[in-house]
């Protein structure tokens, strides 16, 4: 686990990052390209215990999650446990290069990004302020009423 500080001259900030990833290369990649993208601090994760902990320390603004771990075959459940953190949980990305094996219901929380992906559709991803999933659709359409 580990977190670095912010760049120097970035102009854009997409929050504090919780990457989870057992590709340590994936990893260092997906980290440079958020903190370049002007994230304050990014955590890099390789395993769900590792992100669980991470979780009890702070709540990152985006989690960006292997939903394929060594230790688990459903990161997705980091996801799960992340939206019941309260009213506002962070942005979470998917990152997968099997979409078919993530259940509907889990895509709903987030955006998918299958692997490889360019690194502007992951500060995309990251960046996207609106929110996609089953309660963020009934809000919008309530307040849109």
């Amino acid at each position: 686990m580990s977190t670095q500080p912010k760049p120097k001259g970035t102009d854009r900030n997409v929050g504090t990052a919780l990457v989870v990833e057992d590709d340590p290369i994936l990893a260092m990649s997906i980290e440079d390209i958020l903190l370049a993208a002007g994230s304050p601090s990014v955590t890099v994760c390789s395993s769900t215990k590792q992100a669980l902990a991470a979780l009890d320390k702070q709540k990152p603004d985006v989690i960006v999650l292997d939903v394929h771990l060594v230790d688990r075959d459903d990161g997705w459940a980091v996801a799960e446990l992340v939206n019941e953190l309260g009213p506002r949980p962070p942005r979470i990305v998917f990152s997968t290069g099997n979409p078919e094996a993530i259940p509907a219901d889990i895509k709903e929380l987030g955006t998918v990004l299958t692997k490889p992906y360019a690194p502007e559709a992951l500060i995309d991803a990251v960046s996207d302020s609106r929110r996609t999933g089953l309660f963020s659709r009934i809000k919008g359409a309530i307040s849109s009423e």
